[in-house]
């Protein structure tokens, strides 16, 4: 009899194949019925301009985030979008105010769930969003909301890491001190965070097991 992790690890991979090939579908059924294919030249010289980033970082995300998700989580997160600004802060948020580790599984159900909930108030927004953006249009793109949208995950990345710094300290001076001094003397940086959080993880590990040994922890 399979266990829970087997399944998990089963239909995981199953919705998640189903899912890259409905992304590759639509191009693919496009050509066809239009019978316009892209370029050879165009089309490689376009891979190559993405694959060095997105694939880097969709192999890091991986790494960075199943940890953190759960088994369960991990595949729904990954198969549904926006890990990083949305599936990650709902599931961590969720697990902390149950009070369980990812990797235990209270944890897992958690993380599952949030995930899960969060998917489906994204496509209820979506939804709403689509049939009322005739009447919402002129509020959304008023200028007094545009500071506000500006910010977003700002806000929402600070009020997750109050929670984890107040944990301990020791632990979080350390990579936000690095963070600040990169983006500060190096700007461009900016537009490769999704690069930089992997890098802030490691330096994190570092930190701690230094910290660990010389028995600051």
């Amino acid at each position: 009899m399979k266990s829970y992790k087997d399944k998990v690890h089963f239909y995981g991979r199953v919705t998640n194949s189903i899912a890259m090939l409905l992304f590759i579908s639509y191009p693919l059924l496009f050509s066809c019925f239009y019978k316009a294919w892209p370029s050879f030249g165009p089309f490689i010289k376009g891979l190559l301009g993405v694959i060095p980033i997105f694939w880097t970082v969709a192999v890091i995300e991986v790494f960075t985030f199943a940890p953190m998700l759960g088994t369960a989580g991990s595949y729904l997160g990954f198969v549904t979008g926006n890990v990083t600004s949305l599936k990650v802060p709902a599931a961590i948020n969720a697990m902390e105010a149950m009070k369980v580790d990812a990797q235990s599984e209270e944890g897992e159900v958690v993380s599952t769930m949030a995930i899960a909930l969060s998917s489906i108030v994204t496509i209820l927004i979506i939804f709403l969003g689509m049939l009322l953006l005739a009447n919402i249009r002129p509020f959304l793109e008023s200028p007094s909301l545009k500071p506000a949208f500006d910010n977003i995950l700002p806000a929402l990345f600070g009020g997750l890491a109050v929670v984890f710094f107040s944990k301990n300290y020791k632990i979080a001076i350390a990579p936000c001190l690095l963070m600040i001094l990169l983006f500060v003397f190096i700007p461009s940086l900016s537009s490769a965070v999704s690069l930089m959080v992997p890098v802030g993880a490691c330096f994190t590990i570092v930190v701690s097991r230094i910290l660990y040994k010389k028995g600051l922890i």
